[in-house]
């Protein structure tokens, strides 16, 4: 495989290891680690263009063997590896795996189970949350990789060599990284927890639904009902083009026009021109079909925000969020965990909302499980003024409970 890619060249990859070679393989010593490489610019999807898997090798100690996958090879035949993949008795390991997993369930139609991701460890380990992959074989194995052929095209062939290197060394230090971060994990009674944080990675998908595709629309919050029926049929409209065209749904109609074309409801090709940001190559193609849109989503039932969506603030919230943020970090802090596996402040402004209107608890990560037993309760205390903060004498936030105050209930 790596000689097709390559057109012969003299990476050092064992080429050798078929997909069934290495199912057996992962079967045997119960684990691998994966990668992908792939191709999102110009496309509706990322296109999956190679795959490199890495499987513990008894015969060299720590030096997995390493094998490089074409899905672009219409000879490949994935099926034993991705029944491997979806086996929750071998465990996965992968770095920042969201897109991995969502292209291998796409692209392969497998489940990815008893998932590792090494950047979600490492913000358990004391590392930062968004830890980059060479950054954290540095620190954690004093290892450095080129990162030299990241933006490079995957969909072209042959491979260059330095293409294969680079997705070799993509993949081949993730067990050995992990065993390190595990045992760190282990030693700090942190390693269920990351596991847990982990396993949520496991449904990840990039299928997208058109009929909820105005969620994810910025400013979604800002309109009215009747602008949101409408800002909802045009983004549905707008991702069913895309996906037939195989084009990235800003190239279409951009998110900051959908939403103003939303707002003011153009019933005519003139009334939508006079809109900033509507393309002329827009106005010539698509007018029709955009105007098609606003008047279905104009003859629509008014569509009321999502619960929780709308935050209602009010101006006394922005003091609050901030010390409930304080209140996050300095226990971030002392349990030597990244802040961001924690918290949002999105998430933060929906606790404080609540709480200011006497509403139950929003359904947010940070009142849920270890989160909530960490900080989640103790912040729920502050809002009730059943707790106070305060700055010691060597500058460290100070949580205690506020003097006469009633028990936690």
């Amino acid at each position: 495989m790596a000689d097709r890619l390559a057109d012969r060249s003299s990476v050092a990859v064992d080429s050798r290891l078929s997909p069934a070679a290495l199912a057996e393989a992962a079967r045997a010593t119960g684990r691998l680690g994966f990668d992908t490489e792939f191709m999102s610019e110009g496309r509706y999807k990322a296109l999956l263009c190679l795959v490199g898997v890495a499987v513990p090798d008894p015969d060299r100690g720590p030096v997995p063997l390493v094998a490089l996958l074409d899905p672009m090879d219409p000879g490949l035949d994935p099926a034993p590896l991705a029944e491997v993949f979806a086996d929750p008795a071998i465990e996965v390991v992968v770095h920042a795996g969201r897109q991995d997993v969502a292209l291998l369930r796409r692209a392969w139609g497998t489940e990815v189970r008893n998932l590792f991701d090494t950047q979600i460890a490492a913000g358990f380990a004391g590392f930062g949350a968004q830890t980059g992959y060479g950054g954290l074989l540095s620190d954690a194995l004093g290892r450095r990789v080129a990162k030299s052929a990241s933006f490079t095209r995957w969909d072209v062939r042959p491979l260059t060599p330095e293409q294969l290197a680079y997705a070799r060394d993509d993949v081949a230090h993730l067990l050995p990284l992990s065993d390190t971060l595990q045992a760190r994990l282990a030693e700090r009674g942190r390693l269920e927890w990351a596991r847990e944080e982990c396993r949520r990675l496991e449904d990840s998908s990039d299928e997208r639904d058109p009929a909820t595709a105005y969620q994810r629309l910025p400013r979604i919050g800002s309109l009215s009902p009747a602008a949101r029926a409408v800002a909802r049929e045009l983004a549905a409209w707008r991702e069913r083009t895309a996906a037939a065209e195989d084009r990235p749904v800003g190239s279409v109609l951009a998110d900051a026009s959908l939403v103003e074309v939303a707002r003011r409801q153009p019933g005519d090709a003139a009334a939508l021109e006079k809109i900033r940001g509507v393309q002329p190559s827009t106005l010539r193609r698509r007018a029709d079909a955009v105007l098609a849109a606003v008047a279905r989503g104009k003859h629509a039932e008014p569509l009321p925000p999502e619960p929780g969506e709308r935050l209602d603030q009010v101006a006394g919230d922005v003091p609050v969020i901030a010390l409930a943020e304080a209140l996050v970090r300095a226990r971030a802090l002392d349990a030597g965990l990244a802040y961001e596996l924690i918290a949002a402040r999105a998430d933060l402004a929906q606790i404080v909302s609540s709480a200011r209107r006497h509403q139950p608890e929003p359904e947010v990560r940070t009142l849920r499980g270890w989160r909530r037993d960490l900080v989640g309760a103790e912040l729920l205390d502050l809002l009730a003024g059943r707790r106070s903060l305060a700055v010691d004498a060597e500058g460290r936030v100070v949580i205690a409970p506020r003097p006469g105050s009633p028990a936690p209930g």
